[in-house]
């Protein structure tokens, strides 16, 4: 059985896997100030949020999301990063995890929950083409450095 909740203080390892594991997969590495960074501003719970996907106890999958404005429409919930972990696939995580930011999307008075995938990401968007829309949009970046 699969339960969704928030993540304590004695996930932080289980959790830095994951999130190396989603990092990796996109290919990059990130500085540990940013792994720390996204750690304190997840326990703040004010800008950025997480919670995690237990299987027998043993955390098993992540996500990262945040509301923001809109000029057009009510506040919006970006889901930023989602991860499970590889022996967890296809038995229900990632749906799990996505449920419950839209419920806690719902209950902030967000009007909807988006986020982005690579067009390779094959595997994750056979579970997105069944638990939401693709709106056809691309995403262009401007990188501004360090």
């Amino acid at each position: 059985m699969i339960t969704i909740g928030g993540l304590t203080e004695n996930d932080r390892a289980a959790w830095e896997n994951l999130f190396a594991g989603y990092n990796t997969f996109y290919g990059r590495t990130l500085a540990p100030e940013l792994v720390d960074r996204a750690w304190r501003e997840f326990a703040r719970g004010e800008r950025m949020h997480a919670l995690g996907a237990r299987a027998d106890g043993a955390l098993v999958g992540i996500v990262h999301f945040f509301t923001h404005v809109s000029t057009t429409s009510a506040d919006v919930c970006y889901l930023q990063d989602l991860f499970t972990d590889a022996e967890a696939r296809g038995q229900g995580v990632g749906r799990a995890l996505i449920e419950a930011v839209a419920d806690w999307a719902r209950a902030q008075g967000c009007v909807r929950v988006y986020w982005h995938t690579q067009t390779s990401n094959t595997t994750a968007r056979r579970l997105y083409d069944q638990v939401a829309l693709d709106k056809g949009f691309m995403q262009y970046q401007i990188p501004l450095g360090s």
